[in-house]
């Protein structure tokens, strides 16, 4: 299926295909090919990623170690050196002092290029060698040879295997011949007001920037051109998550009403919902008394209560009679899912079943029979959910949590399996997606433009801040000190490994060692280990011990960054902080603070620190606030990770950049609404062009 903003606006340039340009036969078109460039456009849009001052000529005498440089100079003599391994040294001078070029490639044709008196123009960045400093394999060429790099910058080309920059500059020349016939879907008046250059000005300059032009601006993306270029992006993908949303909203879903079950369970838990519970709650009740499928991301801080509004959405569709799945991005994390949602809903009768890949037999079959039929009222579990041969009778809600580490396709096809629930395929589920990474507003607006947003924004009554310190190896021991006298003084610890490598088996076995050491070490304390490669039963009964007071420390890997609930936890251990990125490491200290007692997080480090090492540990002491920590992550990891869309390809982007470009991020949302309303035909083509040859959004 073709997506429908792609359908229109294809440019007679824009169909051309590359074979057609001079220079360009049929193995440099499947180099290209490499890297998704098959037309003329898509060439164009291929920008440089940093760019070569190669129009001054620098003097022997003044060349910087470690620098590139343009050099010309006369051929003093040349020797080939080595027996095993030859090389051809050629010593060249230009009155202020000499230089060597060192080649380890050579034939006669070289030699030839090498005959003393020649006069040369040379690039290369420049070394320390042996006898002075010297240059290996550097560009060359007559001194008096005409050359186009003498007038502009010299741009480099992200690339592939055999595809050389030389031959990227010769096509792109080509192409920039074909500028004209590009189509500017911008209207001219949006571009003015902000003060944008028109495209074929922007794409002119990003290729061949002219001498003077700000360099700096440029390294940092924040030149009008390349600005002009990332807003056209965004709104692409603006429109694109929007055409999804309004494909969605013409389906239609079931009508859903609170009633007396969820009535009842909320008089039956031991707290009150917050304030935030309540307002998150009422925004899912409006949403789910529509016949529009809901569309909602709720974000919320670590242990702030959205399970239970989960729960209480969930309820809905119990009470209508229909299915809820609650899908998690691992099984742990499910695991603790079927816990809270079986101790909360099956004392009211509710059916609470189970689906992760490793449920095999018998027990797969009584699962798939359950969903089939309807008798699991609610069902929890990973992505298994949305797997071939997972038939549900009546799905009328989704809840994905931890929205970052799925992304659009994967929870399309959870809500697909619903749509077959349809006799027609017009009736989907509603959808609620969760995550306790907090993403600032505007950031969400673009990422997300699909789904309306509620904030958690409250947490509840009883929390106690926790202390975080950072502290080296080598105070181990103090560390150990610290363990015995919280669990002498009846409290309860965590103590976290990490490796460098993310690998289960790795994971594994360095718990395991430092368990063992552990237990050496306090022999009084009574010491359990949760790693990923146990079985899910002996996770269980580990967690089960540690929650109920059976187990002082528990030695684990960061699978307990998410859902794991002991109040009586006050101290936790992370053994190379360092390695961990900032959102995992607040999870993680996320699981202590949630009772009444004064709670501790010490971050311990192999010296010496990174910079950002440092400064990921010193955001963690400064602050517990998930929104300032997401920021922070954002500007330290980049929102391609931080949003979850580098591992699903959603929001690829090849020019904007979300963190830097957030400014623009408000006038994108208006101008993408001014297109749609007066210029829809560049609105499908603008679309088309940037997220067109790509994997559909929304089609799975």
């Amino acid at each position: 299926m073709t997506h429908p903003l792609a359908e229109a606006g294809r440019s007679v340039s824009a169909s051309r295909s590359l074979d057609a340009l001079k220079g360009v036969g049929p193995k440099l078109a499947g180099r290209l090919a490499k890297l998704g460039l098959r037309t003329v456009e898509d060439l164009l849009f291929h920008l440089p990623l940093r760019w070569q001052d190669r129009t001054q000529v620098v003097p022997i005498s003044e060349l910087t170690i470690g620098e590139p440089a343009v050099i010309e100079a006369e051929v003093l003599g040349m020797e080939t050196v080595g027996r095993t391994r030859q090389s051809f040294l050629v010593r060249v001078g230009d009155g202020s002092g000499t230089l060597v070029l060192r080649f380890f490639h050579f034939g006669a044709s070289l030699q030839a290029a090498m005959a003393r008196g020649a006069r040369l123009r040379l690039f290369g960045e420049v070394r320390s060698g042996p006898t002075g400093p010297e240059i290996i394999h550097p560009e060359h060429r007559p001194a008096d040879a005409p050359a186009d790099d003498e007038a502009t910058l010299t741009p480099v080309y992200p690339s592939t295997e055999g595809l050389h920059q030389l031959a990227l500059r010769k096509i792109t020349a080509e192409a920039l011949r074909l500028l004209d016939a590009v189509p500017d879907l911008l209207p001219a008046a949006i571009a003015r007001e902000h003060g944008f250059p028109d495209l074929h000005a922007a794409l002119r300059l990003l290729h061949r920037p002219p001498p003077g032009v700000e360099l700096e601006a440029l390294a940092l993306g924040t030149h009008p051109a390349q600005q002009r270029l990332a807003f056209e992006e965004l709104i692409a993908h603006q429109l694109a998550l929007r055409e999804l949303r309004q494909r969605l909203q013409r389906l239609q879903a079931p009508k859903l009403a609170a009633g007396a079950l969820r009535a009842r369970w909320l008089a039956a838990l031991p707290f009150a919902l917050t304030g935030a519970q309540q307002r998150a709650l009422a925004d899912i009740d409006a949403d789910l008394q529509g016949s529009r499928p809901m569309l909602r991301l709720v974000q919320g801080d670590v242990g702030c209560g959205k399970t239970v509004v989960a729960a209480a959405a969930a309820l809905s569709a119990v009470e209508a009679g229909m299915q809820a799945a609650v899908m998690a991005p691992t099984e742990l994390l499910a695991e603790q899912h079927l816990r809270n949602f079986t101790q909360w809903l099956e004392p009211l009768g509710v059916r609470v079943e189970w689906l992760v890949g490793r449920l095999k037999g018998r027990g797969r079959e009584a699962a798939l029979a359950a969903i089939a039929d309807g008798s699991a009222q609610v069902v929890v579990g990973t992505h298994a959910l949305f797997q071939e041969g997972v038939n549900f009778a009546r799905l009328a809600l989704v809840i994905i949590d931890e929205q970052h580490r799925f992304g659009v396709h994967q929870r399309l096809q959870l809500r697909d399996k619903g749509r077959e629930a349809g006799r027609d395929g017009s009736r989907c589920p509603h959808q609620m997606v969760m995550t306790a990474t907090p993403i600032p507003r505007t950031l969400a607006m673009s990422a997300y433009a699909d789904l309306d947003t509620t904030v958690i924004d409250e947490l509840p009554p009883g929390r106690t801040p926790v202390t975080t310190v950072a502290v080296p190896e080598a105070r181990r021991a103090e560390v150990l000190e610290r363990v015995r006298a919280a669990c002498r003084g009846g409290r309860q610890a965590y103590w976290v490994c990490t490796l460098v490598e993310e690998s289960e088996t790795l994971d594994a076995q360095a718990a395991t060692d430092i368990a063992a050491a552990l237990m050496q070490q306090l022999p009084e304390l009574r010491i359990g280990l949760v790693h990923g490669r146990l079985r899910g039963v002996d996770k269980e009964a580990v967690m089960a011990r540690f929650k109920a007071g059976e187990l002082d420390l528990l030695v684990a890997t960061t699978v307990i960054e998410v859902g794991v609930d002991v109040p009586n936890a006050s101290l936790m251990i992370i053994e190379n902080a360092e390695r961990l990125g900032l959102a995992q490491l607040h999870q993680l200290r996320g699981r202590v603070g949630r009772g009444a007692a004064a709670s501790s997080c010490v971050l311990m480090y192999h010296p010496p620190l990174s910079e950002q090492g440092r400064a990921r540990l010193g955001v963690l002491r400064e602050t517990s606030d998930g929104f300032v920590i997401a920021r922070r992550d954002l500007e330290l990891r980049g929102p391609g990770e931080v949003l979850g869309t580098r591992q699903t390809g959603t929001l690829a982007l090849r020019i904007a950049d979300l963190l830097r470009d957030e400014p623009l991020l408000p006038a994108v949302q208006r101008a993408a609404d001014r297109l749609l309303v007066e210029h829809p035909n560049a609105a499908a083509a603008l679309a088309r062009r940037w997220t067109g040859e790509r994997e559909r959004y929304g089609e799975v």
